[in-house]
């Protein structure tokens, strides 16, 4: 089979004649027929590596079983899926709650273990959620990033009078607007810098006054406006940067809501001024990471964030594919690594697709 392997920092190979995997007795083989390219993938090849090399990466992928193991049950065989990519001890104190997420010993498709950027892939039957015939590969690839997005939104007290800002529109951030839209949320703001940002987010719902360009305003007095001095309830920071968590603070309304998306970019650093002005306006702030999803089999299945999801995609109440930019098979899959690393071209998606 064809794969691409990370051999070690900066040093990432395309293999035509890989050994095909054996699935354990607990997995299956996947044919992977689509997988995004996630931004924390970019520091992974360029600077940081993986935790294990070689390594496939590829967290955020679908696919057809191929195969079964032992003890499998037989009817996954030919079932399309997608795949919750982190693989919990299910020992430790918060594997034992079913908050999987925050699982302590936890295994990861695509950093720990061999992920999606191949043609075939070895998953845990654990990790599958069966797809609706009316959700695409090419959607269901994107079940990981939404539901980190809805996973986000659902930890804050949000309803329909609620004033939100996102700020950092990448795919996470698209996904938050289109979330909080979608379940009727009147007065959302959406900070961003790049054009292909705004267009999306606009083409998602987004009115164009609701709309910040970060290069030409100041978003603190923009949100003053807006919120006639007010400030906002909510602020979902999608960046990972001192300045824009520092923005958080500032334009939050007192007893404020304050989510911790991005993934950080340098040490974080919180100024005297900023901790008083936490104190003073009585601030809540929140972290997340990742997604809940308890297995198709678990009786709380149904109320997971990756459930959730698929029933809005089924539904048609999301469209996830507007935000694909590029798509490349898996023979060219590094030429979107490039434009991500480089930043050659204005992108939101990239997507391998491998039909």
């Amino acid at each position: 089979m064809r794969k691409w392997s990370l051999e070690g920092k900066n040093v990432y190979k395309y293999i035509e004649d890989a050994c095909m995997p054996e699935p354990a007795e607990d997995e299956v083989l996947i044919r992977v027929m689509a997988c995004g390219i996630c931004g924390s993938d970019i520091p992974r090849v360029y600077e940081t590596g993986a935790h294990r090399m070689p390594l496939t990466i590829g967290h955020e992928f679908s696919g057809v079983v191929v195969n079964t193991g032992s003890s499998v049950n037989s009817s996954w065989l030919n079932k399309r899926v997608g795949v919750f990519p982190l693989i919990p001890c299910r020992e430790c104190p918060a594997c034992k709650q079913k908050k999987y997420e925050m699982c302590s010993d936890y295994s990861y498709l695509g950093s720990r273990r061999d992920g999606g950027f191949a043609d075939y892939v070895s998953v845990p039957e654990w990790n599958l959620i069966e797809l609706p015939d009316n959700v695409t590969y090419e959607q269901a690839a994107m079940l990981e990033p939404m539901s980190v997005a809805i996973h986000a939104v659902r930890k804050l007290a949000v309803n329909s009078q609620t004033s939100v800002a996102v700020c950092g529109l990448g795919t996470i951030g698209q996904f938050i607007v289109m979330s909080l839209l979608q379940q009727g949320v009147h007065n959302v703001y959406a900070i961003g810098n790049k054009t292909i940002q705004k267009d999306a987010v606009l083409k998602i719902g987004l009115s164009e006054d609701h709309y910040c360009d970060s290069r030409n305003e100041d978003v603190k007095e923009w949100i003053r406006e807006k919120t006639e001095e007010k400030g906002i309830d909510v602020y979902f920071e999608c960046v990972g940067r001192n300045d824009t968590v520092s923005l958080g603070i500032n334009i939050a309304a007192p007893d404020g809501q304050i989510c911790l998306v991005g993934n950080p970019y340098t040490d974080m650093v919180l100024p005297k001024n900023l901790y008083w002005i936490i104190l003073r306006k009585q601030l809540s702030l929140i972290g997340t990471w990742n997604s809940s999803f308890y297995g198709m089999a678990d009786e709380k299945a149904l109320s997971d964030d990756w459930h959730y999801v698929l029933g809005c995609l089924a539904n048609g109440k999301i469209k996830p594919e507007a935000l694909i930019t590029h798509m490349f098979g898996l023979d060219e899959i590094n030429l979107g690594f490039e434009i991500m690393k480089e930043k050659k071209e204005e992108y939101i998606k990239i997507m391998m697709i491998n039909i």
